[in-house]
């Protein structure tokens, strides 16, 4: 058996557009249900959601079974760790590697240096410091698959966020670094970088969007974003975002149970922004 091609990271590789959602309802019942729907990822959030280690394999797991069921139209699920950086980050990027992740987010990547280290935690020795322990993993299928050590690094997939004025500033050594398959733009985090919390809509920072979807292309990486607004993630996709994330399974919960309310009690639930 040899370990499984990641067909997301080929597609990014291909420039294929990628529609995808967040999940952040930390729930393997309500991941498994998304992973059936048809979208292409499904981004699992350690960072802003309630998940962990463990939380995050059931996660992955409920995706595998949607695969039985679904076939091609399973998502691919992306692991978003809560750091990426120093001796944590790069412990958590071994454990999300090892129950599985084959393709992570990592949060607030602001330098090359940080972007290289992220690329490192992820591949074993020579090219690495991921550390060896596929034994005990399931991503090796407890070595079943055989040759796991020697193929895993070039199936792992890494996607790194700018989201800080800082990080705009270094974003084309960022996305220049080898074994970053793609840049993220985390459009709430660098509003408030920029000055402008709560309105990513502010044109300064609409326009800084644009233009590192533009750099990050230039460096042969793919850019991806989140926009939860048709207009949005329309508008992206057309300045040549490749993952784009249309969506979050809490405010999709939130949106339709307000509806649903308001048909019987009248316009007067509560209001939830948008990214």
């Amino acid at each position: 058996m040899h370990t499984p091609i990641n067909t997301f990271k080929q597609a990014l590789a291909a420039g294929r557009p990628q529609i995808g959602l967040w999940a952040a309802l930390a729930s393997p019942y309500s991941t498994e249900l998304l992973a059936g729907i048809g979208y292409d990822w499904l981004l699992i959030d350690g960072e802003h959601a309630p998940n962990d280690v463990r939380s995050t394999l059931a996660q992955l797991q409920a995706v595998a079974s949607a695969q039985q069921a679904f076939g091609d139209a399973r998502s691919h699920p992306i692991v978003r760790v809560p750091v990426g950086t120093g001796d944590v980050g790069v412990a958590l990027i071994k454990q999300h590697l090892d129950i599985g992740a084959q393709t992570l987010l990592v949060p607030m990547i602001d330098t090359p240096a940080q972007a290289e280290l992220v690329v490192r935690a992820t591949r074993y020795a020579p090219s690495g410091i991921r550390g060896m322990g596929s034994a005990l993993a399931r991503a090796s299928r407890w070595q079943a698959h055989s040759r796991y050590v020697h193929e895993a690094n070039d199936q792992v997939c890494v996607l790194v966020q700018a989201e800080t004025v800082e990080a705009m500033k270094h974003l084309d050594a960022i996305a220049a670094t080898p074994g970053v398959d793609g840049v993220f733009i985390g459009p709430s985090d660098l509003a408030a970088s920029m000055g402008h919390p709560g309105n990513a809509a502010h044109p300064e920072v609409q326009a800084a969007i644009a233009d590192g979807i533009a750099r990050i292309r230039a460096a042969g990486k793919a850019p991806g974003i989140l926009a939860t607004t048709e207009a949005g993630a329309r508008q992206w996709l057309k300045a040549g975002a490749v993952f784009v994330a249309v969506g979050a399974d809490t405010l999709l919960l939130a949106a339709g149970a307000t509806q649903l309310l308001a048909q019987f009690k009248g316009a007067s639930g509560p209001v939830h922004n948008s990214y």
